[in-house]
């Protein structure tokens, strides 16, 4: 592909290397923001009725701060790394160089189309590369916003948005590129894994599972149940760290479900689907796949679909079984089952069993057993009594562990993963140890002394 040349070519040229070029590639990124705020706020309502406010707060400004945390801590990113060394190093000067690994394809996911499409981009600039970005075709007007505004800013030799079906979504994953960046569902990341390995390119995957929320007895339950239901309704439940389902003590659980209830309504009214700040669904199929889950176990409340707007109203199930659809999937939606325990030993019991999932919230008080959950189940990241809020914090790394995903970004961490750690010994000419070139006994004795 001609433009995957080009940008090879003009990176080898060393362009993207120099800190004045990259700080200015990130200011004109928040000004491309700034002026294309508008376009994109329509195109968000659109494609999945994102109100003004949801779309601004966990799109448009998420970006903002990003690009602001990346410009302040830019010179000191780039900067060489010195390390120590042994004493079998003496005369040398032991350094790191923060190289950029080249040309990067940043594959986007529909259910936060400009977030997570610029977002990684904002990181592979700050790093020096070079980036192609696929944007999802779901979400077609959002993509089309993308494309434009990334022309109308950026020379297609430092950033291109190439859009398109799976089919291009194929033909790129044939590039020889430097870095890969999928965000997406476990099963295409698979297939990304797959292609990169055959080129052995690096890769970060970030995927999704079944998170789970876990409500001990000594919870605050009114709060446990306003946070698990922002957290689960922002983007309709179209979120990978939403909470999947609850896992509540039944001590609380009826307590639980009323609270939940509350909160939904004090959100959304009484009437979420004739809200009209209320996330449709993104498209049909995933509206029928979703509102299969309503023939599972009981509903407790909501239940109500809109086939028109697709849209489906905030729903809690109980009495599911572990093999009801909506326990195999990840729900991916605004279904919430929730499951009553006795005992948290045997939770973390069951929850160890499963793949690893991207996020796990707890809600109780005691520090022994938060420590406990954080410290025993393996999860990407999550929030002792709170949904979410890790995600915002730019001095936390985002990503997934096994089979939700690989790697880390946002902040820091986003300049680390599109950077390779270059080690460098610089060694001394002045002089020259006889010992290193003998293999008699005196040498050994100094090397192991050394040592």
């Amino acid at each position: 592909m001609e433009i995957i040349e080009q940008q090879k070519n003009w990176f080898l040229q060393g362009h993207t290397r120099r800190y004045a070029f990259r700080k200015r590639q990130l200011e004109k990124m928040k000004r491309m923001l700034d002026t294309f705020e508008a376009p994109l706020l329509k195109a968000l309502r659109y494609d999945l009725n994102k109100s003004g406010f949801e779309a601004y707060t966990t799109e448009i400004a998420f970006l903002k701060a990003e690009i602001d945390e990346q410009v302040k801590h830019l010179k000191t990113r780039m900067a060489p790394e010195k390390v120590k060394a042994p004493l079998t190093h003496a005369g040398t000067d032991n350094y790191i160089i923060k190289e950029p690994y080249g040309n990067v394809l940043i594959i986007a996911p529909w259910n936060y189309p400009l977030q997570l499409a610029i977002a990684p981009a904002i990181g592979a600039i700050a790093a020096g590369n070079t980036a192609v970005i696929k944007p999802s075709e779901m979400t077609p007007m959002v993509s089309w916003v993308i494309r434009r505004m990334v022309e109308e800013f950026f020379p297609e030799h430092i950033l291109k948005v190439i859009e398109g079906g799976k089919e291009v979504t194929q033909k790129l994953l044939q590039e020889p590129f430097d870095y890969i960046f999928f965000t997406g569902s476990e099963r295409v990341g698979q297939i990304v894994m797959q292609k990169a390995a055959e080129q052995l390119i690096p890769v970060t995957l970030e995927l999704g599972g079944k998170s789970p929320a876990i409500v001990h007895k000594d919870a605050n339950v009114q709060v446990a149940a306003r946070r698990i239901a922002w957290g689960k309704l922002i983007n309709a439940g179209q979120t990978c760290i939403a909470p999947d389902h609850v896992l509540v003590h039944e001590e609380v659980k009826d307590s639980f479900i009323e609270a939940y209830k509350e909160a939904v309504t004090h959100l959304y009214s009484s009437e979420p689907l004739q809200n009209e700040d209320y996330v449709k669904i993104v498209n049909k199929d995933h509206f029928h796949r979703i509102k299969e889950y309503l023939e599972e176990g009981n509903v407790a409340f909501g239940g109500e679909t809109s086939e028109k707007e697709n849209k489906i109203a905030p729903t809690v199930l109980t009495d599911v079984s572990r093999d009801d659809k909506v326990m195999q999937e990840e729900i991916f939606g605004p279904v919430l089952p929730v499951i009553g325990y006795d005992e948290l030993d045997d939770v973390i019991r069951t929850l160890s069993g499963k793949p690893k999932p991207l996020a796990l919230y707890y809600f109780g008080e005691s520090q022994k057993d938060q420590k406990l959950v954080t410290t025993t189940l393996s999860f990407g990241g999550g929030c002792i009594n709170d949904t979410l809020y890790h995600i915002i914090n730019p001095h936390l790394p985002f990503g997934g562990v096994g089979s939700s995903g690989m790697g880390s970004y946002h902040g820091k961490y986003s300049f680390s993963t599109f950077t390779h750690e270059k080690s460098i010994t610089k060694q001394t000419t002045k002089f020259d140890p006889s010992f290193r070139y003998k293999r008699d006994e005196k040498s050994l004795k100094i090397i192991k002394s050394l040592l």
